[in-house]
């Protein structure tokens, strides 16, 4: 009999993002041309990190951002960085 296994650890929503904006930027788009489409989960996740600087987080003009990248939250079934 197998014993049950163990979930795999995720990486936060914070980490993972912060490094695809920074290649995304070292890339040569400008923080505009880039948004974060997340998950209701993941925005809740991003919020409550203890480990997110307060300066990384914006709520200013009715949008919320994390390092200055505009957040849609919901409508969606996996979180990602969409490049326009």
């Amino acid at each position: 009999m197998k014993p049950p296994s163990r979930p795999l650890a995720r990486t936060s929503p914070a980490v993972r993002f912060r490094a695809e904006i920074e290649e995304a930027l070292g890339e040569g788009l400008a923080r505009e041309d880039l948004t974060l489409k997340l998950t209701h989960g993941d925005v809740s996740l991003l919020k409550r990190d203890r480990n997110v600087p307060i300066a990384d987080i914006s709520f200013a003009g009715g949008a919320m951002r994390f390092l200055g990248v505009v957040i849609e939250e919901g409508g969606v079934t996996r979180s990602e960085l969409v490049r326009s």
